[in-house]
């Protein structure tokens, strides 16, 4: 009667009340909350495979660049399952819940998608710049297409500074900005000292 009582409908209430606790846990770096959830639902009788698909959203949702590792050990947890089944299996996917829970934390990869995803949406259609063309033909060079590019590999820190990328009537955005947690740190240094390059480059023109 105890173990029929955790059971639960595929699809029913008590089954997105229970994915939905496993995700915050993970979220919330509970990995013990986040076993329990996982735990509670294998018992239950979700689908594992169902499972590890949720997982890998949280590894790009709420953990992102701050560790790329995440992504793959999760990927690598799925194809364990699908590869050995259960119970087998089971370790690998409870590996990676515990993995992505322990993980540092950022949705800035989530962010920065959905703001270029309703930019792209509301924004009109826009051409894109002449010096970064493709120009596979001799009419398309004569045209101007590919010319004036700066192969970034040529340049300082393999880096050109003060080149653009958007359309040229493109106003300014910034969609993407990491946090200060994990590899993004890195990443926000990064690219604070190549903002730094392309500030004085322009200073130059």
């Amino acid at each position: 009667m105890a173990k029929s009582g955790r059971r639960f409908d595929k699809g029913g209430e008590e089954f997105y009340d229970q994915i939905s606790a496993l995700h915050k846990s993970v979220r919330g770096t509970a990995p013990d909350a986040a076993l329990y959830w996982f735990m509670r639902m294998l018992d239950g009788g979700a689908d594992p495979l169902y499972l590890g698909r949720r997982m890998i959203r949280m590894a790009s949702e709420d953990i992102g660049l701050a560790d790329p590792r995440a992504l793959r050990l999760t990927l690598d947890a799925v194809e364990t399952f699908e590869r050995l089944g259960s119970p087998e299996g089971d370790l690998a996917l409870a590996q990676a819940v515990i993995y992505l829970a322990c993980a540092p934390k950022s949705n800035a990869v989530y962010v920065a998608y959905n703001n270029a995803r309703a930019f792209i949406t509301n924004d009109k259609s826009r051409a894109v710049p002449l010096h970064l063309r493709n120009a596979p033909t001799k009419l398309m060079k004569e045209l101007g297409y590919g010319h004036a590019y700066r192969y970034a590999h040529d340049e300082p820190e393999a880096y050109a500074a003060g080149e653009e990328y958007f359309p040229e009537d493109m106003p300014q955005v910034s969609f993407y900005e990491p946090t200060s947690r994990g590899l993004e740190s890195k990443i926000a240094e990064r690219l604070a000292h190549l903002r730094e390059l392309d500030a004085k480059a322009k200073r130059k023109k």
